[in-house]
């Protein structure tokens, strides 16, 4: 968890300065190769410090890896990346189970975790480097070898850009170079915009009370009444799910909404139960739907921190947000355990508050579905704004006198209908 902790701090500012694609690649070798060293040197010492480095490069490649899956993808499938990626997660989650029922020792298992690992090295070579980053950095060379790659990727990279290339040319226009090798001095000052404050607010809250929920069930999973195995194989399995949820058409809003009260409800009643003896099969089921509802959350809330904020500071702020993330795993690994085993009064009220208070807080977000990324603060201030307390009640009264009106002739009723779109 510190090394995840200390991930979430350099990672968005290395991955800005050099570029993702280096960072992924020399983060995926290193926590490759960390994993062999504990098979061979068993000490503990050395155990923790190369834990501590993994955890460094781990969350190094989450940050890379879905920024780059994101802008890699167009805005009207944009939901899939962070949808398949955790789906692949929950895929190594139940495979674990097993690999380490078949272990022997730990050391076999760090062995057998790392030399998949080492083989499949050379497949990160074909991933390519972000394209905004590189239109930002004016390294017109690359993208041009991406370009002509072929015909799909020319049409592909010209869909992503477009924005982004027509603001860098008013920037040209007006004289403005961005600094070599980093950001520019006034990309700081972006940081203390109300816009940009007020989105970084919610969205680490929203990562922290995740964090605590999430772990708050993985951390206690003895105490649901079934086998640590068959736990951490149907823990995994549980997330599968989340694969389906870009086929949820509702926006990132509303579906951020509902995973998060569903999760905090959802784990209320499976940490109230488990606490007054109830059925194992039911606190499991609900603990691994609190699971997945907060799974969906997450990953939705990272799709959401790509969108809300703009190019020039966008790896700050998302690691920013997974600093809270981090933060909040470290709190939940502090809470004391109860002395007969269950989950304290205290700890139920935290894991199951925190994801409903969030999702009250993400009515003050703009909706991002199907929105191109924003490369400056104008383009966040072009974003559609939250609608007002006073705007959904006006709306609520027109539906209700819409359907208390008398029923009218079919062409009345398409008049009415129109107008209502």
């Amino acid at each position: 968890m510190v090394g995840l902790l200390l991930g979430s701090l350099v990672g968005g500012a290395l991955s800005d300065r050099y570029g993702k694609r280096p960072v992924l690649l020399v983060c995926v070798c290193l926590h490759a190769f960390c994993g062999l060293v504990p098979a061979v040197f068993p000490q503990p010492i050395v155990f923790l410090a190369v834990r501590c480095v993994t955890g460094v490069c781990c969350c190094c490649i989450n940050i890379c890896s879905f920024s780059l899956a994101v802008e890699w993808t167009l805005p009207s499938s944009r939901l899939w990346p962070p949808a398949f990626l955790p789906f692949c997660f929950s895929l190594g989650t139940m495979g674990g189970a097993p690999l380490a029922w078949m272990s022997l020792t730990w050391t076999q298992l760090h062995l057998s975790l790392s030399l998949p690992q080492i083989l499949c090295l050379p497949l990160y070579l074909w991933i390519p480097e972000s394209p905004r980053w590189l239109l930002l950095k004016r390294r017109m060379d690359v993208l041009e070898r991406y370009r002509s790659n072929s015909p799909a990727d020319k049409q592909c990279l010209d869909l992503l850009l477009d924005s982004a290339w027509s603001n860098l040319q008013k920037a040209s226009e007006a004289g403005e170079e961005p600094t070599p090798g980093g950001h520019a001095p006034g990309d700081i000052i972006h940081l203390s915009n109300r816009t940009v404050l007020l989105r970084l607010f919610i969205m680490s809250y929203l990562s922290a009370a995740s964090a605590l929920t999430y772990y708050g069930i993985c951390m206690n999973i003895s105490s649901f009444g079934v086998g640590v195995y068959s736990a951490q194989f149907f823990s995994g399995l549980s997330e599968a799910p989340c694969l389906l949820v870009p086929l949820v058409r509702l926006g990132r809003r509303p579906i951020s909404m509902l995973a998060l009260f569903l999760s905090g409800a959802s784990c209320f009643l499976s940490l109230l139960l488990s606490r007054y003896n109830g059925a194992p099969v039911l606190v499991m089921s609900l603990a691994l739907l609190g699971k997945l509802c907060i799974l969906a959350a997450l990953f939705i809330s990272i799709l959401y921190s790509i969108e809300l904020f703009p190019t020039v500071v966008r790896q700050r702020c998302v690691s920013l947000v997974n600093l809270c993330f981090r933060l909040g795993c470290l709190a939940n690994s502090l809470v004391p355990a109860h002395p007969n085993g269950t989950i304290s009064l205290a700890a139920m009220v935290v894991y199951s508050s925190g994801p409903i208070i969030g999702s009250a807080l993400c009515l003050l977000l703009p909706e991002t579905s199907g929105v191109p990324l924003p490369d400056t603060m104008q383009d966040c201030e072009r974003q559609p704004p939250p609608p007002s307390i006073s705007a959904l009640w006006r709306r609520r009264k027109l539906v209700s006198s819409q359907s208390r009106k008398p029923e009218t002739l079919p062409a009345e009723k398409g008049d009415t209908h129109t107008t209502l779109i």
